[in-house]
């Protein structure tokens, strides 16, 4: 085909220019592929990983519905050891700590609740497991660890459960007006529709007028 000169003219400058730039463009585009390619992977990884994840907690579900513990905590370590960063393992190692609990195995409950506290990305659940933590504790008669993790900063959706709970251990150590003040804080914290509002009351009654 021929071209006129004002065309060959643009054919040469694109040339030269193509012969000055070609090769930092084509690892432009390179690097502009692998990115892609990374990010595509990385995201299919990602989906993987939870996918796998979710059938690992079903599993410990189903565990929980056979009260098989042994399935449960197998599962269940499995899954925190493999994908901790998935919220399937700290919903995994809340039910686990659970069934341990129940079945006597108490310091096994605390060790997974207390990877709860450490590692949850979600708010509610590590606040969940400081409450499950606090419960041991009290039952325990370790009233200055479970005031302890009380104390700790949590949701404000959960100040009226903490307030409950800080007045239990305060009652167990005989400090009937800290406890007092605990349990109307839990009752101003609490939505008023809230059934459990009247268990509130009633620990509150139970400790008497202030005297």
């Amino acid at each position: 085909m021929a071209y006129d000169l004002e065309e060959q003219e643009q054919l040469d400058v694109l040339k030269a220019w193509w012969k000055k730039n070609g090769n930092t463009v084509l690892l432009a585009l390179a690097v502009f592929a692998a990115v892609i390619a990374g990010m595509q992977g990385w995201r299919y990884y990602q989906a993987s990983q939870s996918q796998q994840a979710a059938l690992a907690y079903e599993a410990v579900q189903n565990g929980v519905q056979a009260k098989d513990i042994k399935r449960i905590r197998d599962v269940a370590g499995q899954l925190i050891e493999k994908y901790p960063g998935t919220p399937y393992a700290t919903r995994a190692a809340l039910l686990a700590a659970s069934a341990n609990y129940e079945s006597g195995d108490a310091k096994s409950a605390k060790a997974q609740l207390l990877w709860v506290t450490e590692h949850a990305k979600e708010d509610g659940a590590r606040d969940i497991a400081r409450l499950r933590f606090a419960g041991i504790l009290l039952d325990e008669k370790n009233y200055a660890e479970a005031l302890k993790q009380l104390d700790a900063k949590h949701d404000k959706s959960f100040d009226g459960l903490f307030a409950d709970l800080k007045g239990d251990v305060l009652a167990a150590q005989g400090k009937a007006a800290d406890a007092r003040a605990a349990y109307k804080l839990a009752l101003e914290k609490m939505d008023e529709k809230s059934a459990y509002r009247q268990v509130v009351q009633m620990k509150l009654d139970s400790l008497g007028a202030q005297g």
